[in-house]
C-alpha cells in the first residue's frame, strides 16, 4: 500500500510551507496527572516545555560516570555507534546508549518522562532514537537549525508527526557553552528542505549535516515571527519537544562542557515505513525500525 506523503522535502529547488497535518497533542481533554494544564497548553502553544529538577544530582552523577565508562571503553569506542568530532577523536555522540547500558535503558522507561510523552502522544510508545550528545569544552561544535521530524520523514520513514524528543541535562546548560535553542510555534508549520539526499548521508550528518537543513530565508522568517528561547537549565533538568520544532545549539568554546541524554518516544501506531525520501533506510542505531 502506497502512503501519501503529506510533508514532501528536498524534492524542489525552493524551500514550501506547510501548514501541520497532524495534532500537536493527541490526548487534548484527557484528564492526566502526568502533566498540568498549564504545561499541556504551553508545550501545545510553543512546541516543547522545560521542567527543572526532574532528576536528582546523584542521578544525574551516575549518568556521567556511565559516559565516561562508555566513551573510555576502547573496544565499543571504536563502533559506529560512536560518533566522533569532525576535526578530532572526542565523541560526539552515543547513539543507542540504551543498548550499551542498562542505566539508560532503563531511563527510556522512566514513568517521569513516558507518563507525559504517552498522555500528549495518546498512544504506547516505543524508542525511535537514542543518544548522549556531549560538546566537550574549547571544541565542541554546533549542531544547526534543522526539524528532526524532516530527516525522520525523508531518510527514516517516519510517515506523521506524533513523536516526541525527550532530553535530560547531564551538565549546566548555559547560554554562552552550546545549550539547545528553539524557535517556538515553529512545529506548526512544516518547513521543506533544499538539494536531493546523498547515499548514505548519515555518514557525514552525524557529524556535520549540510542537508534536511532550512534555508536562510525560512529562518529569518521564523526567527521574525517566534524569536528564539534558549534553554538554559541546571543539570536534572527535562525539555520535551515536539518532533517538528525547530531547534539548533551554537558551538562551546567555553572551557565548561555541556551534556545530554537525548532519547525520542515515537507512537506506535507511528511506525516507519520505507523512507519518503527515496533512499535506503538508515542503519538501526539511528532509527529504531
Amino acid at each position: 500500500m502506497v502512503i501519501e506523503d503529506l510533508y514532501p522535502s528536498r524534492t524542489q529547488a525552493t524551500a514550501r510551507w506547510i501548514d501541520r497535518q497532524d495534532p500537536v497533542v493527541y490526548a487534548k481533554d484527557k484528564r492526566t496527572d502526568a502533566l498540568t494544564r498549564e504545561q499541556i497548553d504551553s508545550f501545545e502553544r510553543d512546541g516543547f516545555l522545560i521542567i527543572n529538577s526532574v532528576f536528582s544530582q546523584e542521578e544525574i552523577d551516575q549518568y556521567n560516570e556511565e559516559f565516561e565508562r562508555l566513551g573510555n571503553d576502547p573496544i565499543l569506542s571504536a563502533k559506529q555507534e560512536f560518533i566522533k568530532e569532525p576535526e578530532s577523536r572526542t565523541v560526539r555522540s552515543i547513539f543507542a546508549a540504551h543498548k550499551f547500558s542498562d542505566k539508560y535503558k532503563a531511563l527510556t522507561n522512566d514513568p517521569r518522562i513516558k507518563d507525559k510523552v504517552e498522555y500528549l502522544l495518546d498512544d504506547k510508545t516505543y524508542v525511535h532514537q537514542a543518544r548522549i550528545n556531549a560538546k566537550p569544552g574549547f571544541k565542541g561544535k554546533e549542531f544547526y537549525w534543522h526539524s528532526d521530524f524532516e530527516t525522520w520523514h525523508v531518510e527514516d520513514g517516519m510517515p506523521r508527526m506524533r513523536a516526541i524528543s525527550c532530553l535530560i541535562t547531564m551538565t549546566e546548560n548555559k547560554s554562552y557553552n552550546g545549550s539547545l535553542m528553539l524557535i517556538p510555534g515553529s512545529h506548526k508549520r512544516f518547513v521543506s528542505c533544499i538539494g536531493e539526499t546523498p547515499e548514505e548521508h548519515y555518514k557525514d550528518s552525524l557529524r556535520k549535516q549540510e542537508y534536511g537543513v532550512p534555508d536562510q530565508e525560512s529562518l529569518i522568517k521564523c526567527y521574525n515571527e517566534n524569536g528564539i528561547v534558549v534553554a538554559e537549565c541546571p543539570p536534572g533538568s527535562l525539555i520535551l519537544f515536539d518532533c517538528n520544532t525547530l531547534h539548533g545549539s551554537n558551538g562551546n568554546i567555553t572551557p565548561l562542557p555541556r551534556r545530554n541524554i537525548f532519547f525520542v518516544l515515537n507512537a506506535e501506531s507511528n511506525r516507519l515505513e520505507q523512507p519518503f525520501g527515496g533512499t535506503k533506510p538508515r542503519p538501526d542505531f539511528i532509527g529504531h525500525r
